[in-house]
């Protein structure tokens, strides 16, 4: 049932130990809305636990500097950023059906929750979180700015995709006056690469397949050249914005192998398709300019899959 955040913010001041579950291959938002909404509850005097099916990737290594993991007996479950409980990953089986509360901005979000806040005009989780911790009378201190601050500029790519809206730059600035590091959190995301990094877009640009008079350009990550790079997962989001960058492309799609088989589809458009519905027609979801699903199916096969998916997202 879709709820306010004041009702949101009632449960949480009613229970004392609370587990909040990210999605598999975490990203900034639900990393930075998930750390975020425990250093408020940590404040409030509860006990607290953020939970992912994957490693926390290094470079997000600056929003864990005063968590403390503790195992809790959670008497409430909440899910940040996550779209279907699929996204779990291997901690599906053991909360999907526990979540009570999921706040999202997905638009194409599926859990089935007592509570529910779905913002689909937040460019960001991490904008919904910002208001809920208004909402709960806490303090922002500077580790929580940093986090929010690093899930908006990671959804908004540093505010160039169109998800960006006015509020977006007024949280942003507010988070900035209370002092979060803006600069080396940008420097960081947006201006370091690894030489893995390096080594993988080399590779994907020297691969990178066209369709439809150059209007779909596509490019693959075998499972096998992330294995001899030792590129960190979250490392391989920035592969998924290269073929969009390309004058005239309006799909770029990046089919990643992964290891159990199968690839995840990361989809990315301009102007004139949604990503969402082409992912959409495949399991998938996500927003109007960036969505992803998963294709349990041979290259050729998957290729031919989201291939057909994009076709008919530039008909319409």
């Amino acid at each position: 049932m879709e709820v306010s955040l004041e009702i949101i913010g009632q449960k949480l001041k009613e229970r004392q130990n609370i587990l909040i579950l990210t999605h598999q291959n975490p990203d900034g938002d639900t990393l930075g809305s998930g750390m975020a909404l425990y250093y408020a509850l940590k404040q409030m005097g509860k006990r607290a636990c953020v939970l992912c099916s994957d490693p926390f990737p290094q470079k997000f290594g600056y929003l864990f500097t005063k968590y403390q993991q503790e195992e809790i007996h959670p008497d409430l479950v909440v899910s940040v950023d996550v779209a279907d409980t699929k996204l779990l990953g291997k901690v599906s089986g053991c909360y999907a059906d526990q979540i009570e509360i999921c706040i999202d901005h997905h638009i194409s979000n599926r859990i089935e929750a007592p509570m529910r806040y779905i913002d689909a005009k937040a460019a960001a989780t991490c904008e919904i979180i910002y208001q809920l911790i208004q909402v709960l009378g806490e303090t922002i201190t500077k580790e929580i700015a940093n986090c929010l601050y690093t899930g908006i500029i990671t959804d908004t790519g540093c505010f160039k995709f169109s998800n960006t809206t006015p509020r977006t730059h007024q949280i942003t600035a507010a988070l900035m006056e209370l002092q979060c590091d803006f600069e080396s959190i940008n420097r960081k995301l947006f201006d370091t690469k690894t030489r893995g990094q390096i080594e993988v877009e080399r590779t994907v640009l020297d691969s990178m397949e066209f369709y439809q008079e150059n209007r779909i350009a596509l490019v693959v990550v075998p499972q096998k050249l992330v294995q001899e790079t030792k590129i960190d997962s979250a490392d391989l989001d920035g592969i998924a914005s290269i073929p969009r960058q390309i004058e005239g492309v309006e799909v770029g799609i990046t089919l990643k192998e992964r290891p159990e088989g199968g690839y995840k589809a990361s989809v990315r458009t301009c102007l004139y398709a949604d990503a969402s519905a082409i992912c959409g027609k495949l399991g998938g979801g996500g927003h109007v300019r960036a969505a992803g699903c998963a294709i349990n199916r041979p290259l050729e096969e998957a290729k031919q899959l989201i291939l057909d998916a994009a076709v008919q997202a530039l008909a319409q």
